[in-house]
């Protein structure tokens, strides 16, 4: 994608989040963000005063952002959860072929591997809840209770998380496409109030 008609800060999150999720937080240095940026030197930190921490949070954030219209984009036209969350699967081992198979998480990569200070940790957390409130949203549009919503949407999360991971290591999406499967085995609906 071309981003040189973006302005400078646009461009610098991008070019973090890209090389961040291809070469993780320590892989990744000034240079290489200037540089991928097309960005003048002291760009950085005049849109980021604490450099590349700051980038990094702001490149979570864009990553976050693009993955909850994913998500959005998946469950619009569903007809049921099930084909939301396979919409979703077959989106991401589409996306996880265009990024060569080898990049990491976009919000993981950046911020698991950052200098590991509370702030990135709570930013993860932050965004990766973003991400389970969507599709259990989605959930409750399909009628589910607010318990079993969550435990499915959570149950989505972590096939999706681990399935990229397992995917990475095979150097196959098929691992991706194979994850609707697995959903006969999310938890199921309670009756009555919604508890076990």
């Amino acid at each position: 994608m071309d981003t040189s008609a973006l302005p400078t800060k646009d461009r610098l999150i991008r070019a973090a989040a890209q090389l961040f999720r291809s070469r993780g937080y320590h892989g990744v240095g000034l240079n290489d963000l200037l540089a991928e940026a097309t960005a003048p030197k002291g760009s950085l930190y005049h849109h980021f005063p604490n450099g590349k921490a700051d980038l990094a949070l702001a490149a979570a954030t864009w990553a976050s952002d693009e993955m909850l219209r994913v998500i959005a984009a998946s469950f619009a036209g569903a007809k049921t959860f099930e084909d939301g969350a396979t919409t979703l699967c077959f989106k991401l081992a589409k996306l996880f072929d265009l990024t060569g198979q080898q990049d990491g998480c976009p919000v993981g990569s950046t911020l698991f591997e950052g200098p590991g200070n509370a702030e990135f940790l709570r930013h993860a957390e932050r965004c990766y809840e973003g991400w389970i409130e969507e599709v259990q949203d989605h959930a409750n549009r399909f009628g589910l209770q607010e318990a079993d919503a969550r435990r499915r949407a959570e149950h989505v999360f972590l096939l999706i998380q681990g399935g990229w991971q397992l995917a990475r290591a095979r150097k196959s999406s098929e691992v991706l496409r194979g994850l609707p499967e697995l959903f006969a085995h999310m938890p199921q609906a309670a009756t009555g109030t919604g508890r076990n």
